[in-house]
């Protein structure tokens, strides 16, 4: 077969990959909710900057089969790193498993031309994602560091996640949790596509409640990340990729949660809750987790994600860490670039250790 690259820069040809982009997606078994084109699309409209869109596309009879949604970035050093920043917790590329090594192939040799003038940069990289086979075949300088941290769990029904916990106490606790919701009368409803965006208001209204005083992430509470929700979210939850739900006592929504979902991964990505349900001592993790049990419990996912973040809460269910890889890929004009990210990435390092360090040394807990 004839594999052809084609570069696309211009934002409304992003918008009119819609379906090829999608069918691309299905085939590809290892890609998460945030390489869907909804996904990206509505971020690229939010973050993106006007000249700055690299997409590279793989074709052969005109099929789409293989893609890397990129963008260019100046500084610290001029790189194309994946589209999705830091609101995302998986980044990848796409390859279509049914053309396997010569879709691979294509991609990486349309990446190595892009190499020429920048680094390569790819973020959040999940263990067994498509970006590691252009990895395997980069003949340039290359090197991969760790990058965030995600928690998961085996996509099955609650029963199974109660079954996995290391005692008889715990389970019963997580059961008298349960039924102490059941008593409270919380109800699920799972919310169709035409209310999703009225529910998207609500939870970044509860989001806000939840956390007012204390520290949260401030991307959160701003207008753009509200505008790439509402459109990523809805055309997502009309092609089964991402399930909204609403908790609701004595027929107030006190609770709205956003599960994302791929073939692969499933994860609960963001919710709001109100108070209320902390006077109430209801455990809002444990009732966000058995709703998220319901959308997997079909065996169609292998893993209920956690996502990103190390929150003591999570460990509670033991789960598995596994650490996203950040792959860095130059040619022998752009391997300065490299030997610039690897010396930033180790100044970090050292800095969060010392900030570790300190944090053992006045008696508190080690920061993340």
């Amino acid at each position: 077969m004839t594999y052809t690259v084609e570069r696309v820069t211009v934002e409304g040809a992003f918008d009119a990959l819609a379906e090829d982009w999608t069918r691309l997606y299905r085939r590809c078994a290892t890609a998460t909710p945030f390489q869907s084109h909804a996904w990206l699309s509505s971020w690229w409209h939010t973050y993106g900057r006007p000249g700055d869109l690299r997409l590279l596309l793989v074709r052969t009879g005109g099929e789409l089969v293989a893609a890397a949604p990129l963008m260019r970035v100046r500084r610290p050093w001029p790189a194309l790193v994946t589209l999705g920043g830091a609101v995302s917790d998986y980044g990848d590329v796409l390859l279509d498993d049914a053309h396997g090594r010569a879709a691979a192939d294509a991609l990486t040799g349309a990446l190595a031309a892009a190499a020429r003038t920048a680094l390569i940069d790819l973020r959040e990289v999940r263990p067994g994602a498509a970006a590691e086979r252009v990895l395997a075949r980069w003949r340039g300088p290359r090197h991969r560091l760790d990058d965030s941290l995600c928690l998961e769990l085996p996509a099955v029904p609650m029963a199974g996640l109660v079954a996995r916990l290391p005692s008889g106490k715990s389970q019963q606790r997580v059961r008298a949790k349960l039924r102490k919701l059941d008593r409270l009368g919380v109800q699920r409803h799972v919310v169709p596509p035409d209310g999703v965006d009225a529910a998207l208001a609500r939870l970044l209204e509860l989001h806000r409640l939840q956390w007012a005083g204390r520290r949260v992430t401030p991307e959160h509470l701003r207008p753009r990340f509200r505008a790439h929700l509402a459109g990523a979210v809805g055309p997502m939850v009309r092609a089964g990729d991402a399930v909204v739900t609403e908790f609701r006592l004595d027929g107030e929504v006190v609770a709205v949660d956003v599960t994302l979902m791929s073939p692969q991964v499933a994860g609960g990505y963001l919710y709001g809750a109100h108070p209320r349900l902390r006077e109430l001592r209801a455990d809002v993790a444990v009732m966000l987790l058995d709703a998220c049990t319901t959308h997997t419990k079909d065996g169609a996912h292998a893993t209920l994600s956690l996502l990103r973040g190390d929150e003591p809460y999570k460990h509670h269910w033991r789960p598995e860490p596994v650490v996203n890889g950040r792959l860095l890929l130059a040619r022998r004009r752009t391997a300065p670039l490299l030997a610039a990210a690897l010396a930033d990435a180790a100044a970090r390092r050292r800095g969060r250790e010392l900030l570790r360090r300190r944090g053992r040394d006045a008696g508190g807990r080690p920061g993340r």
